[in-house]
């Protein structure tokens, strides 16, 4: 397993507050992962650094191994920020132009596509574009740049559900057949969980969970019974939410049941079943407080 970036025991404060607090995160090679948080989770602050944009006030960041030093830019990794507007004057192809001079993989056939793909004018200026606009032009440039280490803040931002899935699927399809180490940071759970192999979760600068993806489908699940059947039932086991209502509860749990663990259930006359992996984000930053 050969490993793309390794972040140790970051800490970045602004004053009295913390924007990380003691977080590790390593990403293996030709792996996509996501980096799920609330607004003001820290995902940008960890993300700036990595790309050099910031600088921690403790703890190393290592790209295949090689420390970077303060002001260090990674070597060929790309990072799509959430706007262009320091582009504002330049049109569309030209922003390209000047990306793929950054990108020794930069591949022009991949961004003609999406151009038409996305129905992007290439000589409109970056400031007469929408928001959602604005955000292709951004997934455009990784998607072509190819980049070994590819890091993506809210690249959906602003963009409708059909432009959405175009950029996903798109995401995979280049995936596919270039393989290389990718990090979508986002708040929408439900959109990337068919795209992101592992995840990492992050509130209030702190990791609250790094998991992998199928292990979250599995793990999650809502328990419904009386009151006495559930804390039974839920005693021991990783609880991220409990709500009573009338005589019953309701608990959210993260935790991989056996079969002994479902006979319980029948015999508690209880239910099992999946729990939403919006809810399950929810409840898990929740109960991180």
């Amino acid at each position: 397993m050969s490993i793309a970036l390794t972040c140790h025991n970051l800490n970045k404060q602004y004053g009295r507050t913390y924007a990380l607090r003691n977080l590790d995160m390593q990403l293996e090679e030709n792996v996509i992962y996501g980096l799920l948080g609330r607004n003001g989770a820290g995902k940008t602050t960890l993300l700036n650094m990595i790309a050099g944009g910031a600088f921690p006030n403790s703890g190393t960041i290592e790209v295949r191994g090689k420390k970077l030093g303060k002001g260090e830019l990674p070597k060929d990794f790309c990072f799509v920020r959430e706007n262009y507007k320091h582009f504002g004057g330049a049109r569309v192809i030209e922003t390209l132009q000047f990306a793929a001079n950054f990108h020794p993989n930069w591949d022009w056939t991949l961004a003609h596509e999406l151009l038409k793909t996305f129905q992007l004018d290439p000589h409109k200026k970056i400031k007469q574009l929408s928001r959602g606009t604005e955000s292709i032009v951004g997934n455009i440039i990784g998607l072509a740049s190819r980049a070994p280490l590819t890091l993506y803040d809210e690249p959906v931002l602003g963009l409708d559900v059909l432009m959405r899935e175009k950029f996903y699927k798109a995401l995979l399809e280049d995936y596919a057949n270039h393989p290389r180490t990718i990090l979508l940071s986002t708040h929408l759970i439900d959109e990337i969980a068919p795209v992101v192999e592992k995840i990492y979760i992050v509130d209030a600068g702190s990791l609250l969970l790094h998991d992998e993806m199928d292990r979250i489908r599995t793990a999650a699940h809502l328990i419904r019974g009386n009151l006495e059947a559930v804390a039974s039932f839920i005693e021991g086991k990783r609880v991220l939410h409990t709500e009573t209502y009338g005589r019953g509860t309701l608990a959210a749990i993260y935790e991989k049941l056996d079969d002994g663990d479902k006979q319980q259930a029948r015999e508690l006359d209880i239910s099992i079943d999946p729990l939403s992996l919006q809810k399950f984000f929810s409840y898990l930053v929740e109960g991180g407080h």
